[in-house]
């Protein structure tokens, strides 16, 4: 098949990509020009197709859909980006699936179109006895999850053969820059993960299985995977090296976040295959011979960390 991939040299899209060249797929991936996706697109050279474009840009959508057999649509604005621009969130996120549903619905040979959305939309359940359920209400409880309800609005309301799944949270695989939202997440919610890698394996097999088309399924990384936010953090701060950052840090306010019944999306799919200790231990690789030098620089770090925190400001007055 012919597959156009949008948001291809993100953290899941740059998984996806081997996934479909494994199963023998022609991939076409569709992003923004930027030093950071050029540099990744350079990884996959000619194995794949280029095209660099907007996807608030219709026409640029249009072309890029042109003979294809299926579109993954991967391409958005996520948090904390979504939050520092909630204007531009709006428009990738729900114009930009605008342009993808109608360029789709202008083919005279129709491609199928997956969207990868995200159990987020639920919004605050953590007072609800887990796991979320598929069919629980949605929520919007920011300007990312808004925008993702109305945008699985607009494919299953596109007349296309479609599919959403509803990922759960997907740590890249590699050394990341700290950001201020990690504070912004109890300590005691639930939170559940799954690997770059398996996702890929869930939305590449996607296509050559009937009984996901028009269906909406989580994605989940399955109970190995299910954690609270405190022993999340701990062991990913641990696979770098690092200790667990004081509580105080931490609000304690709920998030959008939850544990989920991966159950269906796994018989269906079958592509839990890691644990959250291959999650963490993958990140760890990623350090190599750097890790051993983690131990010197890590008061540094982590004084410059507990500084992005607002929590800890307050507390130590």
């Amino acid at each position: 098949m012919k597959i156009l991939l949008t948001g291809p040299f993100g953290n899941v899209g740059s998984h996806v990509i081997p996934e479909l060249l494994r199963e023998g797929h022609q991939v076409r991936a569709f992003d923004l020009e930027t030093p950071e996706t050029r540099k990744v697109a350079k990884e996959f050279g000619k194995k794949i197709e280029t095209v660099w474009g907007d996807v608030r840009e219709a026409r640029a959508v249009a072309l890029a859909v042109e003979e294809t057999d299926a579109v993954l649509h991967l391409a958005a604005v996520i948090p904390p980006g979504s939050d520092e621009d909630p204007a531009r969130t709006r428009t990738v996120n729900v114009d930009g699936t605008a342009n993808v549903v109608k360029a789709a619905q202008g083919r005279s040979r129709k491609p199928k179109l997956l969207f990868i959305s995200t159990f987020d939309v639920h919004g605050h359940t953590q007072k609800n006895p887990p796991p979320r359920k598929v069919t629980d209400p949605v929520v919007a409880s920011d300007v990312y999850t808004e925008s993702k309800i109305a945008a699985e609005a607009l494919v299953r309301e596109s007349g296309l053969e479609w599919c959403i799944f509803r990922l759960v949270d997907v740590p890249i695989i590699g050394l990341r820059d700290p950001h201020p939202i990690m504070f912004e997440i109890g300590l005691d919610n639930r939170i559940e993960s799954i690997h770059a890698d398996d996702a890929a394996t869930a939305i590449a097999r996607s296509l050559r299985t009937p009984a996901v088309w028009g269906r909406t399924l989580f994605i989940g990384g399955g109970k190995s995977c299910q954690l609270t936010y405190r022993e999340f953090l701990r062991r990913m701060l641990g696979s770098m090296g690092m200790e667990m950052l004081p509580e105080e840090a931490f609000t304690d306010a709920e998030y959008a976040t939850d544990w989920v019944d991966s159950t269906e999306s796994q018989e269906l799919l079958r592509y839990q295959r890691r644990t959250f200790d291959d999650i963490t231990g993958d990140i760890a690789k990623c350090l190599g011979w750097k890790k051993a030098f983690v131990p010197m620089a890590s008061s540094m770090v982590k004084k410059k960390m507990l500084e992005m925190s607002p929590y800890w400001k307050q507390r130590q007055k």
